[in-house]
């Protein structure tokens, strides 16, 4: 028999609101765990209802825990996600806390939770060594647990090494490890190293923003290399390396045939480190399918290597290589990797990159060729309406099959937008278009509306912010807004528009047959009319975000 709940709280849905009533016993929840949406619950509310859901998981076993899959907080407020297809005791639950002071009393009620949650998620809760005893104690009688992240928490390497002896049990089974962030040290990378040697369920280590070094990173890698570490994906971003720990890093590659992602972006590694990083992958069995090196100081001269792994690693999926000086010459070099018959990347981030129009030739033979590449960015990329044009005759031709587009400060002008209204006319697979901070102004908006307000478009998401827009172009936008019905979230941010522009869009948007769900509307300035206006138009509208 369920526990009686003697409280009466209120709930609110977390979207709209509403306020819907929590009353005695387990029946009401029965009735909650039947509506689709979250219900959030106000500050004030908030201790009283997780008390009970704490009582519940220390009363009961983990095979009856609490019907929600997820207990999650943001600042002042707590979701509890009620499924509507699960029964209310279920044998696994998710806590997931965001941006929260945790006073004493609100850390008692929770350590139950930690004691029994799957999934356990505390980011930036302003925690320090001094919790971090009660975390080790209540991982130890966890044996659920699969996913623990402490990101952006003071912890440093006295309370990692105390939440890391919380993981040292045989029956710890955790799969994901985020300790982003938590003023992780070189110092402490020999208790983490340690660890890994005895979590053979551990697949995925997040270590990003700690000022590990090379030093740090050696240690890390004595312990990656023991057998008993079956780790898959390895974030390392921020983390102060040089190239002297990409060596380190080239022996793991080359002994874990299991490896799947590496992130080391933001490091200045350099052209050495990235070659050596390039050596240890050609050597390597893995089947990699993701690479980020954004900001690592590769040149011109690494494309070369790095050709030679898209080539070989018919596995790769993902390349990151934004803010890095390859220019024109050293994406001419890539792309023969990328026209490998094995190659079948589907992420191609290449934006800060010195490249120009010339360099979209050789890309565009890519995007011909290679329907497996999905996503592309050449943001900050100086492109230029040339650069435009032949990017559009690409994406007209059958065999590009690209879906999401990120050319977000590449000097277009209103010159381009009928390539750009071409392609939204007829393309079949572009699904976003990001083409912020591009000089397109009204004329060039007004071409884009033609073509998004044809039949045929298939366009989802599309990003005009700080394009020169003005309220002369809102009638445009307004109409298409009716006549499109692909389109779900347009952002027109940091433009000129007012009251006037705003109330056209307004008018549209609330129209039944406007399918537009999410409006991003950031540095807009209007009246406290038009305020009212835009809250009335939330609550008259469900199913539409105003973001501002």
């Amino acid at each position: 028999m369920f526990p009686e709940l003697r409280h009466e709280e209120l709930l609110t849905d977390g979207n709209r609101g509403r306020v819907q009533s929590f009353q005695e016993g387990p029946a009401a929840l029965q009735n909650l765990s039947s509506q689709p949406r979250p219900f959030r619950v106000s500050h004030n509310n908030s201790s009283s209802i997780c008390s009970i859901f704490s009582s519940l998981v220390a009363k009961r076993g983990v095979s009856e825990s609490p019907a929600c899959e997820t207990v999650t907080g943001f600042g002042q407020d707590v979701l509890f996600l009620l499924p509507p297809t699960q029964p209310l005791f279920t044998s696994t639950m998710s806590l997931d806390i965001q941006c929260e002071q945790l006073s004493d009393a609100r850390w008692a009620e929770l350590l139950p939770l930690l004691q029994q949650c799957q999934v356990v998620r505390l980011d930036d809760c302003g925690l320090t060594e001094a919790r971090c005893s009660d975390i080790s104690s209540a991982l130890r009688v966890n044996p659920a647990l699969t996913e623990l992240s402490l990101r952006g928490n003071e912890l440093g390497d006295a309370g990692v090494h105390c939440v890391l002896q919380g993981l040292q049990n045989p029956s710890c089974k955790i799969q994901k490890l985020s300790l982003q962030n938590c003023c992780l040290t070189g110092a402490g990378c020999g208790v983490l190293s340690s660890t890994l040697r005895s979590l053979p369920t551990l697949q995925e280590l997040h270590l990003s923003d700690n000022l590990l070094g090379d030093a740090g990173l050696q240690l890390l890698c004595e312990g990656l290399l023991d057998p008993q570490c079956r780790l898959e994906k390895l974030q390392l971003e921020y983390c102060n390396l040089s190239a002297a720990s990409c060596e380190p890093l080239a022996s793991v590659l080359r002994a874990k045939p299991d490896f799947k992602e590496l992130t080391v972006s933001n490091n200045d590694i350099n052209e050495a480190g990235v070659r050596v990083l390039c050596q240890g992958l050609k050597d390597s069995p893995c089947q990699l399918e993701a690479l980020k090196l954004e900001s690592c100081g590769i040149t011109s001269d690494n494309c070369r290597d790095l050709c030679s792994i898209v080539a070989s690693k018919a596995s790769l999926r993902e390349l990151a290589l934004g803010s890095n000086k390859l220019g024109d010459v050293g994406l001419a070099e890539l792309c023969p990797g990328l026209l490998h018959p094995s190659s079948s990347l589907r992420t191609l981030w290449i934006w800060e990159c010195g490249i120009t129009a010339k360099g979209c030739g050789d890309l565009c033979r890519v995007l011909r060729t290679k329907e497996s590449l999905k996503e592309l960015s050449l943001a900050g990329n100086e492109l230029g309406d040339e650069g435009a044009r032949l990017l559009c005759e690409t994406l007209l031709e059958p065999g590009c099959q690209l879906e999401s587009l990120w050319v977000k400060s590449c000097s277009f002008t209103a010159a381009c937008c009928s390539h750009f209204s071409s392609v939204l006319t007829q393309n079949k697979f572009l699904l976003e278009l990001q083409i912020s901070n591009n000089r397109l102004g009204d004329a060039g908006v007004q071409e884009l509306c033609q073509g998004l307000g044809q039949p045929g478009s298939v366009l989802r998401v599309l990003w005009l912010g700080d394009c020169d827009v003005s309220d002369r172009s809102c009638s445009s936008l307004a109409a298409t807004l009716l006549a499109n019905h692909s389109l779900r979230e347009l952002d027109l941010s940091n433009n000129c528009l007012g009251d006037a522009g705003v109330l056209q869009l307004v008018e549209s948007v609330r129209q039944p047959g406007c399918l537009l769900e999410q409006l991003v509307l950031y540095d807009i300035y209007w009246s406290e009319a038009m305020e009212d206006r835009l809250q009335a138009l939330e609550e008259e509208k469900p199913s539409l975000r105003v973001i501002s």
